[in-house]
């Protein structure tokens, strides 16, 4: 990072010279590409850099933000002023002079996105789009877009914490227009983790785009989805969609603590079937949400947030720690140096049973088979979802039948939890940007194979 350390202990007292309890800086230095795809032609190649500081004070428990792409002793000097001059609280936080933490945890990238030529990402992406093309004369659409970056960023605060990471990522998104007749269906596939180029060795993006385009495809021929109530099992393919979305945005502390949670005030309650377990887990090597320290500086970890059916605990950053008296979870995160952290999922996921999945369709007689997920939307007050499924099976005598297309799922996170009652011994993960307060960051999420008994799906009778 370039940036002078010795000069942040003088930038954080004059940040506090007029009051506070704390005190952080936040600096970011780093390069991006992406290459979009549209229809057989590259629509755009972007490159880019990103460099900017963030400078915060938390005022009894009220937090004062500013940024700016400048990063120089004397412009964060500037900053810091203007940042004091907000504080109306009396006395001033010592300031503690700085000690690199450190971080077990390592993801060494064999394949740095720099090494890689234009031309040669280029012709990834034109190969991946004639990999889909490839599949069936029916497809008429298509989108491939790859985006990679590198990033370094370093955090420095008045308890005297001062930590450095440097994060690589790499994503892949593919997008399939199928048409027969007036009938159109949609087939999507994506990629990415915390990873370099390395990552296009272990699953190559042409069989990312065929995975998409044989979807689309296969919906060509799926019947119309039955609708009522019935048994659903979702596939471990699937990822978590349903567990980040329904249940782990409900755990993150600040809506936990603005009551905006159907899990406030819930730890030690029973939530979810005994057969349940959920954590976050940064700390999972080359996942899209895993890092050796989070955006505040505190190292990356393991965090429980159900045991068996019981809530155990919420995802919380510095703030919201500090206003339960607790202690951060690492899940204090941030979009860039424009953004002040705020509480945010890493890898979640329901931990593996120890059935196996065969079993568990074997032992359905008819319902719903889930295979991915699309979109949806969750209301966390009360737990109430509805999600797309954008592939799925008719169960029918224990056995996986006909595709169908149409169906959404309809229910209760935390009553959809209480009740499955079949779980996996697999375990799949899905990746996304999970959007929150205008600011999305990266995300994994994972689950087994698992059995609700009876959920409300809609489709047509």
């Amino acid at each position: 990072m370039m940036f002078p350390i010795e000069k942040i202990p003088g930038i954080l007292k004059k940040a506090l010279s007029r009051g506070g309890d704390f005190a952080e800086c936040y600096f970011e230095d780093g390069d991006h590409s992406s290459i979009i795809l549209e229809d057989q032609k590259i629509e755009k190649v972007i490159t880019g850099i990103s460099r900017g500081v963030g400078l915060r004070v938390i005022s009894d428990l009220r937090t004062v933000y500013a940024y700016s792409n400048e990063v120089s002793p004397a412009a964060m000097m500037k900053m810091a002023d203007v940042v004091s001059r907000a504080i109306r609280q009396k006395g001033t936080a010592e300031v503690i002079p700085l000690v690199s933490r450190t971080s077990a945890f390592e993801m060494p990238v064999l394949i740095d996105p720099r090494s890689v030529e234009i031309r040669a990402k280029v012709d990834r992406v034109l190969s991946a789009d004639a990999a889909v093309r490839s599949v069936d004369p029916r497809i008429c659409q298509s989108k491939v877009l790859t985006l990679d970056s590198r990033k370094k960023v370093l955090m420095a605060n008045s308890l005297g914490e001062l930590a450095e990471d440097e994060r690589v990522s790499l994503t892949a998104q593919v997008q399939v227009v199928a048409r027969d007749g007036d009938l159109i269906q949609t087939g999507a596939e994506s990629l990415g983790g915390a990873a370099g180029y390395e990552l296009f060795e272990t699953d190559p993006l042409e069989e990312v785009a065929r995975r998409a385009a044989i979807r689309a495809v296969l919906m060509l021929r799926a019947l119309p989805a039955p609708a009522g109530r019935m048994p659903v099992v979702l596939s471990s393919r699937a990822g978590g969609t349903m567990i980040h979305e329904a249940v782990g945005h409900g755990l993150e502390a600040d809506l936990v603590q603005q009551r905006l949670s159907v899990y406030s005030g819930r730890i030690g309650e029973r939530i979810a079937s005994p057969l349940v377990s959920v954590v976050d887990d940064s700390t999972v090597p080359y996942k899209r949400g895993s890092f050796r320290f989070d955006d505040e500086g505190t190292p990356s970890r393991r965090t429980i947030l159900i045991n068996k059916g019981v809530l155990k605990g919420y995802l919380y950053d510095r703030l919201t720690a500090m206003k339960y008296g607790a202690t951060s979870t690492g899940n204090g995160r941030r979009e860039s140096f424009r953004h002040r952290p705020v509480p945010r999922m890493t890898n979640t996921m329901i931990l593996p049973g120890s059935e196996d999945p065969d079993e568990i369709i074997r032992a359905t007689a008819s319902g719903l088979f889930v295979v991915r997920m699309g979109g949806g939307q969750v209301n966390t007050v009360n737990g109430d979802f509805v999600f797309e499924v954008s592939e799925g099976y008719r169960i029918e005598n224990g056995k996986i039948g006909e595709p169908v297309r149409g169906a959404t799922l309809t229910g209760n996170g935390p009553g959809v939890l209480m009740q499955i009652d079949r779980v996996g011994n697999d375990l799949g993960y899905a990746i996304g940007t999970c959007g929150k307060d205008g600011q999305g960051v990266p995300v994994a999420d994972a689950q087994p194979t698992i059995r609700i008994p009876e959920m409300t799906v809609g489709g047509e009778v």
